[in-house]
């Protein structure tokens, strides 16, 4: 975990020193292009919920919760046949 450590601190670094080598009007520049990649890429989510919302019913449709142990279409003869069967039976008439 240290050496992993120490690796990213000198990555880091040495982008710190590699930024700090551009002429202030590169930096600049590329804050600015940093900068406009954000906004686009902000106005383009905010244009999506914005449509994806705009375009929602607001319908909801309330059913009933229906019992999925009921749903389940087994056979009752095959699950008689099981031991793990017997046995929960047995443990579910102790109670």
């Amino acid at each position: 975990m240290k050496k992993l450590r120490e690796n990213m601190d000198r990555f880091f670094d040495r982008l710190d020193e590699r930024w700090r080598s551009l002429p202030v009007g590169k930096q600049h520049q590329y804050t600015l292009y940093f900068f406009v990649g954000y906004l686009l890429l902000t106005a383009g989510v905010v244009a999506k919920v914005w449509h994806d919302t705009r375009q929602s019913k607001n319908d909801m449709h309330i059913e009933h919760i229906e019992n999925p142990v009921l749903k389940k279409n087994e056979s009752p003869a095959r699950l008689q046949d099981t031991l793990t069967t017997i046995l929960k039976n047995r443990i579910y008439e102790r109670k």
